[in-house]
Formats: C-alpha cells, sequence, structure tokens
C-alpha cells in the first residue's frame, strides 16, 4: 500500500466501553437507595457500549421502518416491517426492565434503577426508546380503569418482548403507544374531532384521524376521542379478542428528521373498537399522567444524548494531536470539553432526582410529589432544549471528523431536538411551569424547599435563588407571566441543578456551574468557562475510562 495511504492522527473505535461508567450515575443510585440494581445497570451499560450493540444501532436506524399497507393479494394488513437489529434492541430493553418493569418491582428506589438503566441503554441507541418509554408510562393512564389495569398491567410489566399481531391477552408481553395530536390541533388536544360513539356492549367504536402515533405497531395504544361528554380517553388495541385486526388504517409513516429506528404514522380509525379509560369527559386529566412520565424520559433521553456526545468528543480529543500537542492538553478544547461535561452532569444529575422524586411519590410522599411535578415541567423545557446545543458543539470538537455519518455523531444531532418537542416543545413546557404554580397546591413551596437545601453552601447560588424569588411576584400579570414563562422554566432549572451539584457532585463541577451558570462568568457559547476553572477533576469524571 502506499505511504498516502498510512492512518495517523485518528482516533481508534470507541468500543468496549460502558456506559454506566459515569460517576454521577451511579453516585445517585446509591445515594437514593437504588444501590441494589447497580450491578444490573453497570451490566446493562457494558452490553450497551459493547460492538454488537452499536452495530445494531448503526443498522437500526440505517434500516428504517418500511410500511405495508398491503399484501400481494390486495388485502389490507397495516404493518410495518423492522430490521432484525431494531427487535435485537427492543428485546434486550424488555428484558432489562426498562419499561414498564418498574411498577411491578417492590424494592425501593425501583423507578430511580428503571431511570439508570434506560440512561445507559439510550446512549447506545435512543430511537427504540420511544416505545419503552410509552410503555412505562401507560400503567399510571390505565390505572384510571381498574378492571382494564388487573388485565393488562402484568403483560405491559412483563420482561417478555413478544413481537407479532396476535390478540393482547394472548402474548407473553404487551408494547404499549400513544395517539394524540391530530393536524388541526396538535398540541392542543382539546381541538381533537376524532369521535367515539357507544356500542351498547360496554365498549365503544372511533372514528377519526391522528397525525402522529408513534410505535404503530405496539400491541395497545391510549388515545383521545370526543364523546358527548367531552374529550376522553381510551385504550385501543391493534388486535381484538377474536383475533381479527382492528380497523387503524396506517396511511403512511413520517419522514423524520431522526429517530429513525422508530417508525412515527399518521392512521385513520375506521370504526375502531375501543375501550373507555378513566371519567368520560375527563380523558386530558386521564393521559396527562401518561405525558408526564414520558417527560421524565425526555429528561433522561436528553440527559443520555449528552453523556454519550461528551463521550465522543473526549474520545477523539485524547487520541488527536494538533499543532504539535495532545488536543485533550490544549487549553481552549479543555475549556469546551470541561464545559459540555458540567451541562452533562447537571442534567444528569436532576434526571436522577426527578425518579427518585417519582419513587417517593409513589410512596405517598405528597411534597416530593409536588416537587415532581413542577420539577418535571421546568426540566422539560430547559435540559432538553440544552440538549441540541450540547450534541452540535460535541459533534464540532470532532471537526470534519463528526461530520460523516460514520462518527454516529449525526446520529445524535438529529435525535436531540426530539426530546424537547415531544411531549410538548419550548412554549408548551413553558406553559405547563405557569400552569402547575398557579393549580398544583405545595409546588413551588416544595421545589423552593428542595433548592434550599443548599443555601449558605455557595453564595452564587443564594444570589441566583434570591433573584428567582424576586421574579416570582411579577407572575400575577397573567400576559406579563405568559412573557416571561421562557426565562422563569430557565432559571428555575439551573437553581436546582446548582443546587444539585452543591450538594453531591465534585466541587469542581459546581464550583464551574455556579461561576457559569449563576454568576454570568460565561459567554453565549460552550467552552467558555472563567479563567482559573479546574478542568481536571472535570475532565476525569467524564473520561470514557473502559474504553480500549
Amino acid at each position: 500500500m502506499s505511504a498516502t495511504h498510512e492512518v495517523l492522527n485518528q482516533a481508534p473505535p470507541l468500543v468496549g466501553f460502558s456506559t454506566a461508567d459515569d460517576p454521577a450515575l451511579l453516585e445517585a443510585l446509591r445515594r437514593d437507595g437504588g444501590g441494589w440494581g447497580e450491578p444490573e445497570v453497570r451490566d446493562l451499560g457494558a452490553r450497551a457500549g459493547s460492538a454488537e450493540v452499536q452495530d445494531w444501532a448503526r443498522m437500526a436506524e440505517e434500516h428504517s421502518p418500511v410500511l405495508q399497507t398491503h399484501d400481494r393479494y390486495g388485502h389490507r394488513i397495516d404493518e410495518v416491517e423492522y430490521h432484525p437489529a431494531y427487535h435485537r434492541l427492543m428485546d434486550v430493553a424488555v428484558e432489562s426492565g426498562q419499561h414498564a418493569a418498574a411498577w411491578s418491582e417492590t424494592r425501593p428506589g425501583a423507578h430511580l434503577v428503571r431511570a439508570a438503566k434506560f440512561y445507559a441503554f439510550a446512549q447506545a441507541e435512543p430511537g427504540h426508546g420511544c416505545p419503552i418509554s410509552m410503555t412505562y408510562a401507560a400503567v399510571p393512564a390505565l390505572r384510571a380503569e381498574p378492571g382494564l389495569a388487573a388485565v393488562y398491567e402484568p403483560l405491559l410489566a412483563a420482561r417478555t418482548y413478544d413481537f407479532g399481531l396476535r390478540p393482547p391477552l394472548a402474548k407473553r408481553g404487551l408494547i404499549a403507544g400513544m395517539s394524540m395530536t391530530e393536524k388541526q390541533g396538535g398540541s392542543d388536544v382539546r381541538a381533537n374531532t376524532t369521535q367515539a360513539v357507544p356500542d351498547g356492549a360496554g365498549g365503544y367504536v372511533l372514528t377519526g384521524h391522528k397525525w402522529f402515533t408513534s410505535a404503530p405497531m405496539s400491541d395497545v395504544f391510549l388515545t383521545l376521542a370526543q364523546t358527548e361528554e367531552g374529550l376522553t380517553c381510551f385504550l385501543v388495541p391493534r388486535v381484538l379478542p377474536d383475533g381479527s385486526r382492528n380497523p387503524l388504517r396506517l396511511m403512511r409513516l413520517k419522514n423524520k428528521l431522526g429517530n429513525r429506528s422508530n417508525a412515527s404514522a399518521e392512521i385513520e380509525y375506521e370504526s375502531a373498537m375501543a375501550w373507555r379509560v378513566g371519567e368520560p369527559g375527563r380523558g386530558v386529566r386521564t393521559i396527562v399522567e401518561m405525558v408526564n412520565v414520558t417527560r421524565l424520559d425526555c429528561v433522561i433521553g436528553s440527559a443520555a444524548g449528552m453523556r454519550a456526545g461528551l463521550r465522543q468528543a473526549l474520545h477523539h480529543a485524547e487520541h488527536r494531536r494538533a499543532f504539535g500537542a495532545e488536543l485533550v492538553d490544549q487549553p481552549l478544547m479543555r475549556n469546551v470539553l470541561a464545559d459540555l461535561a458540567v451541562e452533562s452532569e447537571a442534567a444528569t444529575t436532576l434526571a436522577m432526582r426527578l425518579a427518585t422524586a417519582l419513587d417517593r411519590a409513589e410512596a405517598g410522599d405528597e411534597g416530593e410529589a409536588a416537587l415532581r411535578r413542577l420539577g418535571l415541567a421546568v426540566s422539560k423545557y430547559w435540559v432538553c432544549k440544552r440538549g441540541s446545543t450540547h450534541a452540535a458543539e460535541a459533534l464540532e470538537c470532532l471537526g470534519g471528523n463528526g461530520y460523516v455519518e460514520e462518527s454516529g455523531m449525526p446520529r445524535l444531532y438529529r435525535e436531540a431536538p426530539l426530546l424537547s418537542i415531544w411531549e410538548g416543545s419550548g412554549n408548551v413546557a413553558a406553559l405547563d411551569v405557569l400552569r402547575a404554580l398557579g393549580r398544583e397546591s405545595g409546588a413551588l413551596e416544595a421545589f423552593l424547599a428542595e433548592v434550599d437545601t443548599a443555601a449558605g453552601a455557595d453564595a452564587r447560588l443564594d444570589a441566583a435563588v434570591d433573584r428567582l424569588r424576586g421574579l416570582l411576584p411579577q407572575l400575577t400579570d397573567p400576559e406579563r407571566a405568559q412573557l416571561m414563562a421562557r426565562r422563569l422554566a430557565e432559571q428555575m432549572t439551573l437553581v436546582l441543578q446548582g443546587s444539585l451539584l452543591v450538594r453531591y457532585s465534585h466541587p469542581a463541577v459546581a464550583d464551574a456551574f455556579c461561576a457559569s451558570r449563576l454568576d454570568g462568568d460565561w459567554g453565549h457559547a460552550f467552552g467558555t468557562l472563567p479563567p482559573g476553572t479546574d478542568t481536571g477533576p472535570i475532565l476525569e469524571r467524564a473520561r470514557p475510562k473502559d474504553a480500549r
């Protein structure tokens, strides 16, 4: 081979690492009652970082799902074909309990352990996480109808991925989807026009069009439709108890920016059979339980994406020389990497704290339930929005190498906006913060009590909390409150992250976060941490130590 083709100064493949090799993640498990799950999380993290699973991830996205509306003879079949790699990812996710298994786990910290697993495995391939997340989130909504929950919840929690079109109750495990938005309403689900009419035998017949139905080959779906009483929640099976197909017509698959391993479809209900979930006319209140849980996974998924991008950037910098020195040792690059690491750790620590709040709320702690409600609203806005900016900067750390598909960075970059859009884009999330402040008794008090746990530990955090308190009286005017909603959500998330890092993270991480995000010694782009920032411990915590 000609000497011109000798490969020099390129990073080796990043394989053989563990996505669970993450101090912020493991410290949260041990701190908040999930230590019993650490061995499982570590095993899953090692698998996520293996060459085998990375190949599955690549193939699942490169070979996107294909819609088959009819068979060769002209019969309507409405099936979606997935690459086998997608099914392998789903197998691992379900067997490891990333779906609804946490709801049947009796040990404390079940939702925290599940969150850690979801975080670790989503770093391998995020698209398959969509149906996993919806299956997890379906359970609390389904519990509004105890009779249905008693039958379906054990199958949703079962650790068997049983793909295929068969009656749900004849399967060993179920996957759930969600079908809410319509083309005329989008996030305004109250504008939905799908109609539900009683069938006289305890069920309903649905007719209408849905603009986005995620994972259309799921076994059951939670959906919204209008009844005489108003918008109501329903459970819709893909296959009816007698084995015939419920008339859910898949009109087309969405050609999406990212999330390409997972299908999203427009569907039509042509007199589809459904069962009511919750009270008639209370559909939004019923399905919001599902929305709140999937919002948690949006935050976890954004944190996972940040960690994955940071790992790639660090790995590249540690194996690349430029201008006579290792890239990772050059001051400006260290500043960029450390800034990305601080953002990543703040997101991870917050995501795990919200999962802990869910555990405690399920155990009856009303204060934690209130904290979860408001904490999720502000985090859904800010953490998910930061994901795209973080992915762009991490990609840029690889230069042109990061812009090619083989690096995996474009897939990460394309995926990031989804988590900010799904379950309410920026304005919807910010307005939900105002809604939580106005309607949820004790939410603000619980939030401030959590933040104040770190009072006196850092003067910059204390000053930021005081500024936040100064904003709150301005919310009495509704129009002004709307104009301030985004700024408010941002500030609330930052002080919550700052409080958590000051209490639990390495002092260098907490100091860099407070100096930049809270005290304003920061620019408008990553890599603008103040001079004197102790980048060594920050980067050591973030470095993919198990890579080889």
